[in-house]
């Protein structure tokens, strides 16, 4: 949620930085409610303080034996109108909080202008994409001939776009997340948290799926409650409504957990094998961080999530987003794509972002700097420390061998039980 301090002076720049991510906004609406806010709080102010004066005189005046009925009548009136006052700030209050949550992150300034995708700017590029001699097959054959993946009874389960894993399969899932989270806790710094797969509203207004994103997430009828489309929403929703000591920062979150999304609008896109489905694994990464220090912050997260392909010897390259293709919340994103043959194309597999104060004025995450007493927002930023699915597509990939098999990365053959290669 952007600073409405920020809005109020200066809605032109406001408004010429959301017009680079493509976003046309008027905040006349958003500037006179403002406006009619602070003029209540003057009256109401100007009241309370009357209120106060005579709260002083009136024992005074009864001392000398004075009526003082018409005085309190008066007071009694005065009171009436401070009520409905507030009542008026707390109703403007809400639609000014509206009209907040449906604006967009302001860009890092820095990042390229651009409309979609194709204007992203490559930043840099690791490993080569395998020469087959031979001809590949894609995940989905793949784990389908080798008895890994079963496409079909999922669907009969629950629907399409759902994967079923079995055997050796479910074992490689296991170990990929495995493999990731000690990666994370043990060398990167990370605490595991093991969150709720379920959120209430709060929590999605607070990370930005909601209201926006409604549409995309599956919620339970019973309750106010979602799946969760990411860990990012249990997990940096933590420290919601709090104010941390600086001296804690940064903070440094991981979590493996099931990923739930409606996938609203993506007919037709990656709708076959592991690339796009309703229900997905995900190790996740969020940091808290001092507002100074956390471009820095973002460099390293998104090298954390490239130390997981390097380690799996999958070749990958990194995008810098540009203001027509970041997320809603997000200032500067990180794009991390890894090579699929079958797409021959890369596909993304981590999306690192940091949202800057975004997320923390909506959950309201504070902390208190040293010798300073007013708080301040924190910094969030959350990457994909990966995506499982996705990974366990570009390993069956990028590891087939001509015969229908597939190496195991040697990272993984310690969660494998030693297993080298999985076989027909």
């Amino acid at each position: 949620m952007l600073d409405i301090k920020r809005i109020r002076n200066n809605p032109e720049e406001v408004e010429k930085l959301l017009k680079r991510r493509g976003h046309e906004l008027c905040l006349d609406r958003i500037l006179e409610l403002d406006k009619q806010r602070r003029e209540k709080l003057t009256e109401t102010e100007n009241m309370k303080a009357e209120q106060r004066r005579v709260s002083v005189r009136v024992p005074m005046l009864r001392k000398q034996g004075l009526d003082v009925t018409e005085i309190l009548l008066k007071m009694k009136e005065l009171s009436e109108k401070i009520k409905l006052l507030d009542t008026e700030i707390k109703e403007i209050d809400t639609e000014i909080e509206k009209e907040l949550m449906n604006i967009p992150n302001i860009p890092n300034p820095d990042i390229a202008v651009g409309e979609s995708e194709a204007d992203n700017r490559e930043i840099r590029r690791w490993g080569e994409p395998e020469k087959f001699d031979y001809e590949t097959k894609a995940h989905w054959d793949l784990g389908t001939s080798l008895g890994i993946i079963d496409f079909e009874r999922a669907s009969k389960i629950t629907g399409p776009r759902f994967p079923l894993f079995k055997g050796t399969g479910a074992r490689l899932e296991r170990a990929i997340a495995s493999y990731m989270l000690d990666k994370h806790t043990l060398e990167h710094g990370f605490t595991e948290i093991s969150p709720p797969y379920m959120v209430n509203g709060q929590s999605m207004y607070g990370t930005g799926q909601l209201p926006k994103f409604e549409d995309d997430m599956f919620k339970l009828n019973q309750k106010e409650y979602y799946l969760i489309p990411t860990a990012e929403v249990p997990v940096t929703n933590i420290y919601m409504n709090e104010i941390l000591d600086e001296s804690v920062l940064p903070l440094y979150m991981t979590a493996y957990t099931p990923c739930f999304r409606a996938e609203a609008g993506s007919a037709g896109r990656d709708t076959r094998g592991l690339i796009r489905n309703h229900q997905f694994g995900k190790v996740e990464m969020v940091m808290y961080s001092i507002p100074e220090d956390s471009y820095r912050q973002l460099e390293l997260l998104t090298g954390f999530a490239e130390e997981i392909l390097k380690g799996l010897e999958l070749p990958y390259r990194v995008m810098e987003l540009c203001t027509g293709d970041i997320g809603f919340s997000a200032a500067k994103t990180y794009d991390i794509e890894v090579w699929m043959p079958s797409y021959n194309r890369y596909v993304e597999i981590s999306s690192c972002s940091n949202f800057e104060d975004f997320q923390a004025r909506r959950a309201d995450i504070r902390y208190r700097a040293s010798g300073k007493s007013k708080p301040g927002f924190v910094h969030t930023l959350n990457g994909s420390g990966l995506a499982v699915g996705r990974t366990i597509a570009a390993i069956l990939e990028n590891y087939q061998n001509e015969d229908g098999s597939v190496t195991i990365p040697m990272v993984l053959r310690s969660y494998m039980n030693g297993l080298e290669r999985i076989t027909l």
